[in-house]
């Protein structure tokens, strides 16, 4: 497998952790936010959460953006919902693993409040969490919890790259 979607709700660290495990795996990581329309960002900026309607043509961008890289691809992407991931998983045209970067709601609306220049307020949080559908076990993919060192939350994404790849046949 060469597509990875490091997922999960707002502020729980997916551009920091993706850059990081991008560079410890040889691959591609890509901010979904970066492909956000601007109306998806005008209304989250404003406090309103987004809807699937919304979310679809986003979504749809972020399996292509998968696709269309060579090599191993990780993208920052929440992917909250099964048919979201779904969703992803059909536009890539190829599987794609999902890395779960869970924790408590304290710990992440505290780091989300340490956070400055994002569009996504701590207001919508809620909403995320209201939205989240785990992993399941039929899906390819790891939940890690953020609550420990950002040193071990990386070295366990590394570690199930590798694994996942080498199961591909990488």
């Amino acid at each position: 497998m060469r597509c990875f979607v490091i997922m999960g709700v707002a502020g729980c660290g997916k551009s920091t952790v993706g850059a990081a495990l991008a560079q410890q795996a040889g691959a591609t990581y890509l901010d979904g936010d970066d492909l956000h329309p601007p109306g998806n960002i005008a209304k989250m900026s404003a406090g309103l959460p987004l809807d699937d309607e919304d979310r679809a043509p986003w979504l749809d961008l972020v399996g292509q953006a998968l696709r269309d890289r060579a090599g191993t691809c990780l993208i920052g992407c929440s992917a909250l919902k099964r048919t979201y991931r779904d969703r992803i998983r059909r536009a890539a045209q190829e599987p794609v693993g999902f890395l779960h970067l869970a924790g408590p709601r304290e710990v992440i609306e505290a780091r989300m409040s340490q956070r400055t220049g994002h569009f996504m307020p701590v207001a919508l949080l809620d909403s995320q969490f209201a939205t989240l559908e785990p992993l399941q076990p039929d899906e390819t993919g790891l939940a890690v919890d953020i609550d420990q060192s950002f040193e071990s939350v990386v070295a366990a994404l590394a570690a199930e790259v590798a694994r996942q790849s080498l199961q591909a046949g990488e």
